[in-house]
C-alpha cells in the first residue's frame, strides 16, 4: 500500500510540476508577444509622425539663409 501511495504522490508531483512549467512558458510567450506588438506599433507610429519644425521669434530683423540641400540652392528670405 505504501508503494502505491508513493507512486501516486510522485505522479501527482510530476503533473503539478509540468503544469506549472507550461503555465510559466505560456505567460512568458504572452508577455513577449504583447511587448513585441507594442514595440512594433511604437516604431511605426514614430515613422508616421512628421519631424517637428523649429520656429524662432521674429525680433524685428530677418536674416537671409542660403543653403544647398543636394538638389539645389535654397534661399530663405
Amino acid at each position: 500500500m505504501q508503494n502505491i501511495r508513493s507512486i501516486f504522490l510522485m505522479l501527482a508531483g510530476a503533473t503539478v510540476f509540468v503544469a506549472m512549467l507550461l503555465f510559466t512558458f505560456s505567460v512568458t510567450l504572452a508577455v513577449g508577444g504583447i511587448l513585441t506588438v507594442l514595440m512594433v506599433g511604437r516604431a511605426l507610429s514614430m515613422k508616421m509622425k512628421p519631424a517637428p519644425v523649429r520656429a524662432k521669434a521674429n525680433n524685428g530683423k530677418r536674416e537671409m539663409r542660403v543653403w544647398n540641400d543636394g538638389r539645389g540652392t535654397i534661399i530663405d528670405l
